[in-house]
This record gives structure tokens, sequence and C-alpha cells, in this order.
């Protein structure tokens, strides 16, 4: 995955998806890439979500980020600039995100 490219983030709900927002990829460590992340209005209904995840893998406690990033995965999906990848585990933090990504289901 060549740098500079733009990763952008969507809501599942209702008939269309809605813009969450967009990552332009400036960085990697594989398996992480990471970027500057450039909110949508979208942002702010799950910007909860994202300082719920992080405070739980702040404090440790994977097994509750596990179950609280299902919510996430649900509702949102990451495409790369070449269409929609199949699952994904993303941060965001500020004006940051880091995510890895995988065109095939992750292992249960």
């Amino acid at each position: 995955m060549a740098f500079g490219g733009t990763w952008r983030l969507l809501r599942r709900d209702g008939d269309e998806p809605e813009l969450v927002g967009e990552i332009l990829v400036d960085d990697g460590d594989f398996p992480w890439l990471s970027g500057r992340f450039a909110p949508a209005p979208g942002f702010a209904a799950v910007r909860p979500w994202f300082e719920e995840s992080r405070a739980l893998l702040n404090a440790e406690d994977y097994e509750g980020f596990e179950r609280f990033y299902d919510r996430i995965a649900a509702a949102l999906t990451l495409v790369a600039p070449d269409g929609p990848v199949a699952e994904f585990l993303l941060h965001i933090d500020g004006d940051r995100a880091s995510f890895r990504w995988s065109d095939e289901p992750f292992d249960p």
C-alpha cells in the first residue's frame, strides 16, 4: 500500500451510507497503517464509540474492548482507495487514525 492514499469511513445507517471521515495514509508499520483523520459531520454521532474503545484499551480491558468494538465493526465500513475491505480494526485519536485491515474476515 503506497502512502498518500485516502481511505473513507462510512456508516451503514439507512438507505445510503453516510461519510464519517477520511484518512489520508502517511505512515505504516506492517500490519498497521496510520494517517491524518479528517472527520465529516457524521463523525459526531460515533465519536463517543472511539473514545470509549480507547478508554478500554488504556485500562487494558481487552475483553471489554473486543465486545465494545463489535458495535463499531457492525455499523461502520472502511473503504480503501480501491474498494471496501472485509474487516478492519480502527483507532481514532484526535486528528490521527491507525488501522489494520483484511480482504477476508479476521479469525474468530
